[in-house]
């Protein structure tokens, strides 16, 4: 199938159980789940205001381990805007993403303003390696240009104000989470419409 041209790719990077698949189901489905799972990948998809029109967010959640390169960077090509999670529980889930973060800067050359959110999730848990001031110093010294936000999927935290925060990041577009629904009503049946054949 080929891929649309409205479609308006988010890519969430970050290590094994940090909390990058329950950011995103938070986020879309509005739920948490305790249990851990392993991501190979998923996609999820929402409709979102892009220039005024009506676009696709895609959300792309990647395996927590690094065992594919290629797809790694495959990802960061088509990406648009991207999250980099780690857990506040753990020093190395930050430290893990220093390679991405540079691989990001690496692939995207030439492009200026690449929306890169630094999430640090589970805040809501008691027990911290990672301080605020920790993260702010990263920022500083590596992964320059990068916004900062904490979060907690398990307490609906800033998440939708950490993917908000992403997608204004991007000086290129003006891009909304809120869609003008009178607009976008006849726009939706229009998307929806389209590539249907009906019999008469």
């Amino acid at each position: 199938m080929p891929e649309q041209s409205n479609d308006y790719r988010v890519v969430v990077f970050g290590g094994g159980g940090v909390g990058k698949s329950s950011l995103v189901t938070r986020f879309i489905r509005g739920t948490f789940r305790d249990s851990y799972i392993p991501t190979i990948e998923d996609t999820y998809r929402q409709v979102i205001s892009c220039n005024k029109n009506v676009c696709t967010l895609q959300i792309t959640d990647t395996t927590g381990s690094h065992q594919f390169p290629a797809m790694q960077r495959l990802n960061i090509t088509k990406g648009h805007a991207f999250f980099l999670v780690y857990s506040i529980t753990s020093k190395q889930s930050l430290e893990e993403l220093i390679p991405i973060y540079r691989q990001i800067i690496e692939v995207k050359a030439g492009e200026e303003n690449i929306p890169i959110l630094l999430v640090g999730n589970k805040c809501d848990d008691s027990y911290r390696e990672v301080s605020n001031d920790l993260a702010i110093e990263v920022i500083s010294k590596v992964m320059k240009g990068c916004a900062f936000i904490e979060t907690s999927a398990k307490n609906s935290l800033n998440v939708y104000e950490a993917f908000q925060e992403l997608l204004s990041l991007d000086k290129n577009r003006n891009i909304s989470l809120k869609l003008d629904y009178k607009k976008s009503r006849s726009q939706l049946r229009k998307e929806k419409l389209k590539g249907h054949c009906s019999l008469m």
